[in-house]
């Protein structure tokens, strides 16, 4: 029981430092949000000062500079992107390893073993009535296949 409490404990702090970060977050994005509209309302005041011409070109100024920001954003979404991919990469390499290693300690276990799990295996895979895909066997079960598909 106190190893439950301790664990319940333990989820609540993470959850509760989990909200705290995300709440300072949200913050700092208000907080940089005001500081955006603050800049566009001066430079919205600014352009109607300017003749039609200057206010084309003061526009055309303000879009280049939001499109390179949103490039610049996009770069770096770009790259955290990558670097997550990279990430995913090496965890599934090693789980491609211990999947290999897994199956080559099977390959180890008796073979009365093996059999008795692959015929716990044909009895789950007989009371499922959707069968798609193929059929893994093993070599020395193949006249067994064979006589069983034919009878």
């Amino acid at each position: 029981v106190v190893f439950f409490l301790r664990l319940l404990e333990a989820q609540l702090q993470d959850q509760r430092r989990e909200h705290e970060e995300e709440v300072e977050a949200l913050k700092n994005e208000v907080d940089a949000m005001k500081e955006e509209m603050e800049k566009q309302q001066q430079a919205f005041l600014q352009s109607l000062q300017l003749s039609p011409e200057a206010q084309v070109e003061f526009g055309l100024q303000q879009e280049i500079t939001r499109l390179t920001n949103e490039n610049l954003d996009l770069k770096e979404l770009l790259e955290k992107l990558e670097k997550n991919e990279k990430k995913l990469k090496k965890q599934l390499k090693i789980y491609m390893k211990k999947v290999q290693d897994f199956e080559a300690s099977q390959a180890t276990v008796p073979a009365e073993r093996r059999r008795h799990e692959r015929n716990m295996q044909v009895a789950v895979q007989r009371k499922e009535k959707d069968f798609q895909g193929m059929l893994e066997y093993y070599k020395e079960d193949e006249p067994l296949l064979i006589r069983n598909l034919i009878t």
